[in-house]
């Protein structure tokens, strides 16, 4: 019997991938493509893509993996495409985009032009979410278009995540996964469901419900590849698109997290840390679990907006002798780092880094910082600072949901672009004092995406069947006992403090920058 194949799609922020996908969670054949231009700006703060930017690079990826291989593609049972949270888009009554995409990266922000009724507003203040509520009002991209795009918006028929929007471009049909419904849109999270027009909280991210979608569940059924999407990406017309769910979810399940004593770390251009819970819990403060896959899952998170993104940005700016020796090694100015920072040792002789180069909800004042400098450091401290200080954050980050669930955490998996590097993996294990482990691929969401088309064909009967035959451990980082204690004193005599000591002159500092811009308009 010939090998049943998925056909993946991942689209991320800075490239797109095709891959065929074995039961055994092996790869018959992979196509990347990176983004010439990831996003452009037209104001500073702004993140918009071309509407069809990510469609084309599908058709670009599908060409090249089924044109390789036509002898596969009668084994082709199903399609799926992951992709990355919270970036919309407008489309008119035909589907057709209005404006360009704006990316989950974009920073404009909405007037909060007190649009709330009062008893509300006086609700939010006594559940100490006054503050909350309007940073997530300012950044919901729907309310900054009403304000300043208010005949587009009017125009605008269905208001929509773009994996909806590709869903329509494969196969014809707008509905979106319940497991995509990551970002600002009035979305009930425990419910899994659009929010009630009465529920307390619709206002801060309103948007009419004939303009939003139809939702179904991961492992449904989209549509079937229309003869005008297969023309133009090579994939077999009439083959079933199958929902998945958001990047990260699908990177979740292909760690093999769908229980609650693992945590999945993503070491991405975001670093996230997310568990996999059947009861729902806020792993902060006001913040939602995200639904998971499979669809009795919740996957609560916490981010540094600014993960693995902090090395390429290091690299970019202090890096250019690493960059120019690498490239006569032959290797990555990554790579190139990692041998220089094994020598340092842990904590870095006194130099610590808070990765808060963008603030995020819970913190809305914060600032990256970095303490302890002294003649003797150099760019290589530095930048292995910043490696701790993700670790630092994301250990902060597990401690509280653990504290909030009454959960306890005993297996770490990690993902994404970083997790490649043996040095990240050993100071994670090491500052969470916990075996790190790394499966067969990096491309744990691709692995994820597929696992719900083989279980909708029957291939596998249910999840832990299709994690026992698709994922892998590879390597077991496990933590030293030494490097763990030196970490844990760090972590509680000084970065957990951090923050704390600073935030009221964040505060101010902002209050600074805020007045020297209405000044100068």
């Amino acid at each position: 019997m010939e090998t049943p194949l998925v056909l993946t799609f991942d689209i991320g922020t800075q490239s797109a991938r095709c891959l065929l996908v074995r039961p055994d969670g092996s790869f018959a054949d992979i196509q990347q493509v990176k983004y010439d231009e990831p996003y452009y700006a037209r104001n500073p703060g702004w993140a918009e893509q071309r509407p069809d930017y990510y469609y084309d690079r599908i058709c670009e990826v599908g060409r090249a993996v089924c044109g390789r291989n036509p002898e596969l593609l009668k084994n082709i049972i199903g399609v799926t495409v992951t992709v990355i949270r919270d970036t919309v888009l407008c489309l008119d009554k035909n589907n057709k985009p209005l404006r360009d995409i704006i990316l989950w990266l974009d920073n404009r922000q909405a007037e909060f032009n007190d649009p709330f009724p009062c008893y509300k507003k006086w609700l939010f203040k006594f559940a100490g979410m006054d503050e909350t509520t309007k940073i997530i009002y300012r950044a919901t991209a729907a309310n900054w278009l009403k304000q300043n795009q208010p005949e587009l918006w009017a125009k605008t028929d269905k208001f929509v995540f773009l994996p909806a929007y590709l869903h329509y471009k494969m196969t014809g049909v707008l509905v979106d996964s319940e497991a995509n419904m990551i970002g600002h849109l009035p979305f009930d999270y425990k419910r899994r469901k659009w929010k009630k027009k009465s529920e307390l909280t619709r206002c801060i991210t309103d948007v009419p419900d004939e303009k939003l979608c139809t939702l179904i569940k991961s492992g449904e059924v989209v549509g079937k590849i229309t003869k005008e999407f297969s023309e133009n990406s090579g994939v077999p017309e009439g083959l079933p698109l199958i929902a998945t769910g958001s990047d990260k979810g699908c990177e979740t399940l292909g760690l093999s997290v769908t229980k609650s004593n693992k945590a999945a770390i993503s070491y991405g251009t975001t670093a996230t840390i997310q568990m996999a819970v059947k009861k729902y819990f806020e792993p902060q403060q006001f913040m939602p679990a995200y639904p998971g896959i499979p669809n009795d899952i919740y996957n609560p998170e916490i981010e540094i907006f600014r993960g693995f993104w902090m090395l390429s940005w290091f690299v970019k700016e202090f890096g250019a002798e690493d960059r120019i020796e690498a490239e006569k090694r032959g290797c990555s100015p990554e790579q190139l780092l990692d041998k220089y920072i094994e020598k340092i040792p842990p904590g870095c002789n006194g130099l610590l880094l808070q990765p808060y180069w963008t603030p995020g909800v819970i913190n809305p004042y914060a600032k990256g910082s970095v303490i302890g400098f002294a003649d003797y450091h150099n760019r290589y401290h530095f930048y292995r600072a910043i490696i701790e200080g993700m670790c630092f954050e994301l250990y902060d980050s597990l401690k509280l949901m653990e504290k909030r669930s009454g959960l306890q955490i005993d297996e770490l998996f990690v993902g994404g672009g970083g997790a490649r590097s043996d040095i990240v993996c050993q100071i994670t294990a090491d500052v969470f004092g916990l075996p790190v482990k790394r499966i067969q691929t990096h491309e744990a969401c691709s692995i994820g995406a597929s696992m719900v088309a083989f279980i909708a064909d029957g291939v596998f009967k249910d999840y832990d069947e299709a994690i026992e035959h698709m994922v892998h451990e590879k390597d077991v980082f496990k933590p030293r006992e030494k490097e763990h204690e030196i970490y844990m004193e760090l972590y509680s005599v000084a970065y957990r403090k951090i923050f704390g000591k600073l935030e009221p002159i964040y505060r101010k500092l902002n209050k600074v920058y805020k007045r020297r811009e209405q000044n100068e308009q």
